[in-house]
Parts: structure tokens; C-alpha cells; sequence
């Protein structure tokens, strides 16, 4: 893969306490970024509408409004992509704001060099989903959807899929390193023949990595993110065997 290339995006880091922001801000910009900053949920909301920032990372226990809130509020008009900060412990709250449409979170505390490389990896996804949005051809490594015919190959080999399947691939293979929970899963496929509940999604991921895995007691493209749900790999691990 090549390095990421940053040409100067902006971030806007939304936390009530002082030293985190400061933090934030040092690495952040030391990483190439231009930083905006907020303390409060309100004052983050209407920083974010009018200065359209690149990402955001977001604190979920804030004043006023909290970050959830924020969130919900974000995702009506934008799609800007939002890392979350969250306590320990929180799972909840993490699984809330994964279904909201947050794209990745962070635990604190957290290791700021982590947090320049989690900002670098949610924009790097960024800019392949922008490359494929609309395409006819899907490729992650050596995984290949054909989306107008509802094909897929993996190397070489041609591997037959259902049409839930498929859309569930195609999916996460959009966003390659994106977590995606199962509520998202299962809202990718509504209007098919689906189960209408999320542990289905369980049984379709194992249907297709016994499909295109390798090794499916190994996976290397279809990863569980534990207590959240799935994403397929950026950087997809070795072969197996």
C-alpha cells in the first residue's frame, strides 16, 4: 500500500478537558493536520457546520450536550467521518454511536501517536470510498466484486455468492478498515430476503468466509471486532497454510 498523503485536511477535536485537546492538538499538528477545536457539544455542532471539517473527534461525556447527541445531530446533514472518545468501560455508548454512523473510537486514554494513526486510517477510508463510490468494479487486495453482475473473485477463482451475501461483501468491502456494527449490516440488506434480526448476520459472514477465506478459522479478509461486529481488512494478514 502507499503512505497516506495528507494535503492538509482539517480535524475538529471536541473535548471539555483542556490538557486532552492541548495533546490532540500538538500531534495532530505535528502530523500535517489543521486542528479546530471545541469544549462543549453545542459550541462543536455549529463549529462543524460551518467550518466543514475533514473528521472529527468527538468525546462522548460532554456538557451540555453530549456527544451522542452531537452524533445524531451530525448525521442528519453530513457524513463527516467521526472518531469517538470514550471511557472505559463504556460498551454501550461505543455500540451507540458505531450505529449512529461514528467510523472508529478510541478509549481513554488513549495513546495520542494511536489517535494520529487512527485520524490517517478513517481518512485514508475516506478517500478509497470516494474512488469507488459508483464504480462497477470493486478490488480489496486480491478481492473482486463485480457489482453489475453480482460476481466475485478471489485471485484467480471465481467464488458463488447469494445476493444477501454479495451485498454484505460489497458492503464492507466500500470501506475497507470500517467497522460496521450488525444494525448497519442488517440495514445494508433490508428490502431483500433477510432475517430480520442482527445474530443472522453471524451465520452470512460465516457462509462467506468459508466461501473466500483461505482459512476460515483464520480469516485474513472478513475480521470480528469483538462486542461491535465486522469490517474487512485494510491491510489483509498473510495467507495461511
Amino acid at each position: 500500500m502507499r503512505p497516506y498523503v495528507n494535503i492538509m485536511k482539517t480535524i475538529l477535536v471536541v473535548d471539555d478537558e483542556p490538557k486532552i485537546v492541548q495533546l490532540a492538538r500538538d500531534y495532530l499538528e505535528r502530523a500535517g493536520f489543521a486542528i479546530l477545536t471545541a469544549g462543549d457539544g453545542k459550541t462543536a455542532l455549529a463549529a462543524a457546520r460551518a467550518e466543514k471539517p475533514d473528521l472529527i473527534v468527538l468525546d462522548l461525556g460532554l456538557p451540555e450536550m453530549d456527544g451522542l447527541d452531537v452524533a445524531r445531530a451530525l448525521r442528519k446533514d453530513s457524513n463527516v467521518p467521526i472518531i469517538m472518545l470514550t471511557a472505559r468501560g463504556e460498551e454501550t455508548d461505543k455500540l451507540v454511536g458505531l450505529e449512529l454512523g461514528a467510523d472508529d473510537y478510541l478509549t481513554k486514554p488513549f495513546s495520542p501517536k494511536e489517535l494520529v494513526a487512527r485520524a490517517r486510517a478513517v481518512l485514508r477510508r475516506l478517500d478509497v470510498s470516494r474512488a469507488n463510490a459508483g464504480a462497477d468494479t470493486l478490488r480489496v487486495a486480491d478481492v473482486t466484486l463485480d457489482v453489475s453482475r453480482m460476481q466475485v473473485t478471489v485471485g484467480t477463482r471465481a467464488v458463488e455468492v447469494t445476493p444477501t451475501e454479495f451485498q454484505l461483501l460489497a458492503t464492507l468491502a466500500r470501506e475497507p478498515g470500517r467497522i460496521f456494527t450488525r444494525a448497519q449490516l442488517l440495514d445494508a440488506v433490508r428490502g431483500m430476503a433477510f432475517e430480520s434480526y442482527e445474530r443472522a448476520i453471524d451465520a452470512h459472514i460465516k457462509n462467506i468466509r468459508r466461501k473466500i477465506e483461505p482459512d476460515p478459522h483464520a480469516p485474513r479478509y472478513i475480521l470480528m471486532v469483538y462486542g461491535v461486529g465486522y469490517k474487512f481488512a485494510d491491510e489483509p494478514r498473510g495467507r495461511t497454510g
